[in-house]
């Protein structure tokens, strides 16, 4: 039996780290299953106020090529311009971090309702320095929270953790803090452009072949 491999196969991972300073690191992943070659995947650029705190490299693993990017120490106000490392895919996927006193509360939501279900690996995971009171994710740790979104259908992403707020401790407010933050759509869907270039499904030549020659 010949299994079509679908061009435009989709795998995005996203990896959050927030720590006790409201400081947020870690790594994004966009890639798809390459129709030849050349074929480089979508491309993540790192926006220039934030080129010293995003480093960018080839992602090629499993079969899917595309970019990886590794951020650090970024506020959550920095955290809202990483929507603008890529302009490609039309999707909507969004996480916003918000305080209130020592309340930090993540809200998200995923709309993968234009991507096709096979070959769809998204994941979305976030680390924080205090034990999560309510989430609606799975949790890896007591601080550790993950979802696997669903393609085809709109996801919700929701946790709450409660730890001091470090403005309390340095006595200095920092900008960005009290306010919503939105990770922007295009970082998640950037991979949704090279899934639309070709429906066409594509086959192992040999397989193919060598099933003729059995019949």
């Amino acid at each position: 039996m010949l299994v079509p491999v679908l061009a435009g196969c989709l795998r995005v991972q996203v990896s959050m780290g927030v720590s006790a300073d409201d400081r947020v690191s870690g790594q994004i992943v966009a890639a798809t299953v390459p129709e030849d070659d050349q074929d480089q995947g979508p491309q993540l650029t790192p926006p220039a106020a934030l080129s010293d705190k995003i480093r960018v490299q080839e992602y090629r693993q499993d079969g899917y090529v595309g970019s990886q990017a590794f951020f650090s120490d970024l506020t959550f106000g920095d955290v809202q311009q990483l929507g603008s490392m890529s302009d490609q895919g039309n999707g909507s996927f969004q996480v916003s971090l918000r305080r209130a006193g020592d309340l930090v509360t993540l809200d998200g939501r995923a709309d993968l309702g234009s991507v096709p279900a096979q070959g769809t690996d998204v994941q979305v995971t976030v680390a924080f320095p205090a034990k999560i009171i309510t989430t609606n994710g799975t949790l890896q740790s007591d601080s550790t929270v993950s979802w696997t979104l669903p393609a085809g259908t709109t996801s919700t992403l929701r946790a709450e953790v409660r730890y001091q707020d470090p403005s309390t401790r340095s006595f200095a407010g920092w900008a960005g803090i009290m306010g919503g933050v939105t990770l922007g759509v295009a970082v998640v869907v950037a991979a949704l452009a090279w899934m639309a270039r070709n429906k066409e499904p594509v086959f192992d030549g040999r397989r193919s072949n060598k099933h003729r020659s059995n019949t």
